[in-house]
């Protein structure tokens, strides 16, 4: 009965799966050329611009997302490119990379003008312009999430896919994962209304390079722990495919992978950080 409903949801998603002109994964890796692009532009500002605002330079923050986003839309690109033509193609795939770019185009001038302004442009609701835009970043890491998902969905619906099978298995855990942790964890985080629990000093031990705190509750480990599941899991499929291994081994990774991530999410969340000074 089960297979017989998952054979009826692959129909119907094939019947969808309406092919258009354009190509997904072109369009994927476009955006990711772009936000290579801005990574050295913000490396640069972040280089010449000696500016601070919350005890970070003012180019961080955009120097970090444009890497984010880099990352973001390869991982993306190199999953849908071994989709069938009908899949790649698809006006579904297609409108997504559409929309996903639109977010990308408008987070990064928002962060950026934000930077140049020398003010917030998270957790700001200082004015009804700045907490309306935060809002709409809000909606636009939904439609980049959802983004996930539905090329998660893709790769396990598309059975002309060029995927081994672990691969495959690795990619649609990793993606889902992604967007399921990603909802939890930066809607936590929205809602705290910043990103620790507790209140650190000044000029308290941090992390090298990742900055979290070692003092107080920081979100931002879990954020990041949910966000690279899509990279992580489809590794462990690759290898497990390179090894022969059973598929038991990803489902196994994942569900370690998701325990962990909410074992650091739950601890920030009581005020400890994840190593403490």
């Amino acid at each position: 009965m089960l297979e017989t409903g998952l054979q009826r949801i692959r129909s119907i998603a094939h019947a969808i799966a309406i092919p258009t002109r354009f190509d997904a994964a072109r369009g994927f890796a476009r955006l990711s050329r772009a936000a290579v692009g801005m990574t050295l532009l913000t490396l640069g500002m972040l280089m010449l611009d000696d500016r601070m605002i919350g005890g970070e330079p003012v180019w961080l923050k955009p120097f970090k997302f444009s890497v984010s986003f880099a990352l973001l839309f390869a991982t993306l690109g190199l999953a849908t490119q071994r989709l069938s033509p009908r899949w790649r193609t698809s006006w579904l795939l297609v409108s997504t990379a559409g929309a996903s770019g639109a977010a990308f185009v408008f987070e990064m001038a928002y962060i950026g003008t934000q930077a140049a302004r020398q003010e917030l442009s998270h957790f700001n609701d200082t004015t009804p312009f700045h907490a309306m835009m935060y809002g709409l970043m809000g909606a636009g890491a939904t439609v980049l999430m959802l983004t996930v998902g539905l090329v998660g969905g893709a790769v396990w619906m598309d059975r002309a896919a060029r995927f081994a099978p672990r691969l495959r298995l690795g990619i649609v855990l990793g993606f889902i994962a992604t967007m399921v942790l990603t909802f939890w964890v930066a809607g936590t985080l929205a809602g705290n209304g910043g990103r620790f629990v507790g209140l650190p000093s000044a000029d308290g031990p941090k992390l090298p390079l990742l900055g979290w705190s070692m003092e107080v509750g920081d979100l931002r480990p879990a954020h990041f722990l949910a966000l690279h599941a899509m990279q992580i899991l489809p590794l462990f499929g690759l290898l497990a495919d390179r090894l022969i291994l059973s598929a038991r081994v990803i489902w196994i990774a994942a569900l370690l992978y998701a325990s962990f991530t909410a074992m650091v999410f739950l601890k920030a969340l009581q005020g400890i950080p994840l190593i403490s000074a």
